[in-house]
This record gives structure tokens, C-alpha cells and sequence, in this order.
């Protein structure tokens, strides 16, 4: 199996902490690492690694160091500097959706007689094109268009995913390939600090802010409870990275008095400071319009955090009747919920909490089940 890390590489030397698509492709990572080779496509060639080579490019993503960054460069250097052509592989992996975009990516599919099977996150460049990126819903189709006219195989993280791909080909009119349902795994977060790093109550909101996150609707809610209840308001925690088109939502972060002590940002948080934040708060919140999955979901509820989320479709796949579901346009229905599981004897907060216990998350053993069995066909099949 040959898997495509390009994104990963990419990413960890530039000092970016991984995304909710970074953490799905480094389990696959670790998943296969002792039956995968890596290919990074770097100046214009794809360079494949020998096995023990992709094992040590494998070991150095997950390690933010210096040292690490300086391996991933000299084995890259190396490897371009002796190119060559390389055997064609099986099964090919791409888990993060880059490269798609360039028509050049399908060219070297066929070239190498690779039977690619790729991991679709999500449509949402094409179904809500305003939460993005300009120029990303174009993007996006032709994403799509390298997967289904090279796919041997697609792997979709929910049935929400596989139902807006299904709409997708009947209004385009294309043929799919075969498609599996692999719901994703809480990332593995180590053990928290049993103290809490606040002892005012607080939410934590978590994710890259971008539009389709609806951090705009949590700061303007934070703002109504800071001017009736003053000191008396809860704090509210953003965890994640800035994004994109998120102007208005970086103002009131950095320009608004009146948020200053009750709103913290954390642009860069290690798994053992995230792990200590989720475990003490008095809930996530999770306004967002749209979603493939949402990853902060399955770990707040894995770890016995509650959760407030908007009333999804995926979301209600995802985690049944557990949650606080609410309109993400109904900011007033948002503050009296945060005001409710603010308070320590909250009755709402103990129903949720009762309704945890009966909760099973997802596992990546079972995602890989699915996976593997998926995968094996893909190979056998002529």
C-alpha cells in the first residue's frame, strides 16, 4: 500500500498543529504503518520511500520537534536527489483530499496503475461555498472529479457524508465507485490534570475559526451575559487556530473590552493542555451550521464532557439524543442553556451527564475493520 502524506509533511514543517482531516490521516498513519510506503509529492515528482524509510517519515510527523522537521527535510533532499521511477504499488491511499485539484494528480494514477481509494471529509466547499475559502467550491469539484473518475474505492466518515456524495453524482450524472461508511474515532487524548485550570466556570468552544464554526454567535451571546451578570458570567475558552474569512470574530476578540476577562483564546493547545481544558468544562459548545462529522463531538461526549450542539442531521447520527441540541441562529436559546449548565447543581447538566454513561463512542479498531475489509476487496478486485 502506498499512502500520499504530502499534506501532513507539508503541514508539520510549517509549525501547524493538526486539524480535525490532519488527526483522521495520522491514524491512518499509525494504523498502517508497518504495511504502508510513504509518497510525498515535492517539485514536481512523486517520491516513494522504501518500507523502513516511511516507518521513520511516519514516527517523525507525530513528534513536534526540531530534530523531527530536520529528518523530514534531509529524507525528502535525498530522495529527490535520486529519483527514479518507481514500482507501481496496489492499493493508494489519500486520507486529506490535497493534490485532487490539480489535473496532474489523475495523470500519475493511471501512469502508475494504482488502484486509488480516497477519504471524502466532506461536500461542504460545494454545499455552503459562503463558509469558505474563494475559489474553494471550484476546488472542490475538481477534487471530486479525480475521485470519481480514478476512485477504485471511496471511504466517507458518516452517512451524512455518503448521502450529499449520492446527491452530488445523480445531479451530475456520474458513475460512483464503491463506497464505505467508516465513522471516525475521539482522538487520543493522554490523561488530564485533575485539577482545573480554572476555578470559574467556563465552556469551551473548539475548532479552527472559520464561519461555518459560528464563533461569531458564541462572542455576541458572551457579550449579552457579560453586561447583565458582569463578573458573574462564565468564561468562555476558544481552542483553534484562526482561519479564514473570520474578520468580525477576530475584532471582538482582540478590540472588545467587555470580552477581555471572560474570553480566553488558545491558537496553539498540546494534547495534554486540551485534554485538561475538555475534561473540566462545564460543556462544549459546538454551533456550527454545517459539518462532515465533527471530531470535538465524539471527544467531548469519550471523555464525559456534555455537550450543546446545533440541532445537525450528522450530529444526530453521531451521538443519538444525548446532546443539548439548539438553532444555531437562536442566540437566546443559547444563552439560557449556558447559564443553565453553568450553574453547579444544574439539573439539566445531571440528565445529560446520567445520558453519557449510556454513551458508546466510535473506535478506531472498528473504523479499521470497516476499512480493512474495504480495502481488501479493492485489492482483489481485477
Amino acid at each position: 500500500m502506498l499512502i500520499d502524506i504530502t499534506r501532513l509533511v507539508d503541514r508539520h514543517l510549517k509549525h501547524r498543529l493538526p486539524t480535525g482531516v490532519d488527526r483522521v490521516s495520522l491514524a491512518y498513519l499509525c494504523h498502517y504503518r508497518d504495511s504502508a510506503k510513504a509518497m510525498i509529492r515535492f517539485g514536481g515528482r512523486w517520491l516513494e520511500f522504501a518500507q523502513s524509510q516511511s516507518v521513520t517519515l511516519f514516527e517523525a510527523l507525530h513528534e513536534d520537534s526540531d530534530k523531527a522537521k530536520a529528518s523530514i527535510r534531509h529524507m525528502i533532499a535525498r530522495a529527490y536527489a535520486g529519483w527514479g521511477r518507481q514500482d507501481s504499488m496496489s492499493v493508494f491511499l489519500n486520507t486529506g483530499h490535497s493534490g485532487l485539484d490539480h489535473p496532474g494528480y489523475a495523470i500519475q494514477l493511471r501512469r502508475r496503475r494504482l488502484k486509488p481509494v480516497f477519504f471524502l471529509h466532506d461536500l461542504i466547499p460545494i454545499s455552503h461555498p459562503e463558509y469558505c475559502r474563494p475559489g474553494e467550491a471550484d476546488k472542490h469539484h475538481r477534487r471530486l472529479d479525480t475521485m470519481l473518475a480514478t476512485g477504485c474505492g471511496l471511504i466517507v466518515n458518516s452517512h451524512a457524508t455518503k448521502d450529499d456524495l449520492l446527491a452530488y453524482a445523480e445531479k451530475f450524472q456520474r458513475n460512483l465507485p464503491p463506497i464505505v461508511v467508516a465513522p471516525l474515532a475521539p482522538g487520543r487524548l493522554p490523561p488530564p490534570d485533575l485539577t482545573a485550570p480554572l476555578k470559574h466556570p467556563y465552556f469551551l468552544v473548539l475548532g479552527t475559526i472559520e464561519p461555518r464554526k459560528n464563533h461569531l454567535l458564541l462572542l455576541h451571546a458572551w457579550r449579552q451575559m457579560v453586561a447583565v451578570y458582569g463578573e458573574a458570567a462564565p468564561t468562555l475558552v476558544v481552542i483553534g487556530q484562526r482561519g479564514w474569512e473570520c474578520e468580525q470574530v477576530v475584532d471582538l476578540l482582540e478590540r472588545c473590552e467587555a470580552l477581555k476577562a471572560h474570553v480566553l483564546e488558545l491558537p496553539r493547545c498540546t494534547d495534554q493542555v486540551l485534554s485538561t481544558w475538555l475534561r473540566h468544562a462545564r460543556a462544549l459548545l459546538f454551533p456550527s451550521f454545517i459539518e462532515g462529522f465533527g471530531m470535538p463531538l465524539v471527544e467531548a461526549m469519550a471523555h464525559g464532557v456534555p455537550v450543546i450542539a446545533s440541532d445537525l442531521g450528522v450530529f444526530r447520527e453521531t451521538a443519538g439524543d444525548t446532546p443539548e441540541y439548539i438553532d444555531p441562529l437562536d442566540g437566546p436559546a443559547w444563552i439560557q442553556r449556558v447559564l443553565e449548565y453553568a450553574h453547579p447543581e444544574s439539573p439539566r447538566r445531571r440528565l445529560q451527564c446520567a445520558r453519557l454513561a449510556d454513551f458508546s463512542a466510535p473506535t478506531w479498531s472498528g473504523h479499521f475493520e470497516v476499512v480493512d475489509a474495504f480495502l481488501a476487496q479493492v485489492e482483489g478486485h481485477q
